[in-house]
């Protein structure tokens, strides 16, 4: 394994889903808060980061929530976002928080 890749199984990389998320509706965010975790981990994922303290170092300040989901490949990562259970959540951020949301794969 020499190759500095970080392998889960066989062939597969691990994968972040990273998201920073502005809340404009903090009593309705709280909702798909409360939803996702179950659904992040059907999928094989763990939360790393969830809103927690952030500095910025380098560029523009950003008060945007930041967070960041582990999973074992960047397959399970898209299959968690497209899921039914995921987009149900989902439904509940719409009008409670814009946000980017990107996945990698990890090194």
């Amino acid at each position: 394994m020499g190759t500095g890749t970080s392998l889960t199984r066989e062939n597969e990389v691990v994968a972040y889903i990273i998201a920073q998320v502005d809340v404009t509706d903090i009593d309705q965010y709280k909702q798909y808060a409360a939803r996702t975790p179950a659904v992040v981990a059907a999928h094989g994922g763990r939360f790393i980061a969830r809103g927690g303290r952030t500095v910025v170092l380098e560029g523009e300040a950003d008060n945007r929530r930041v967070v960041v989901i582990e999973f074992p490949s960047l397959e399970r990562a898209e299959a968690f976002y497209n899921s039914p259970e995921y987009q149900e959540a989902k439904a509940l951020r719409i009008g409670a928080a814009d946000g980017r949301f990107i996945a990698v794969e990890g090194v």
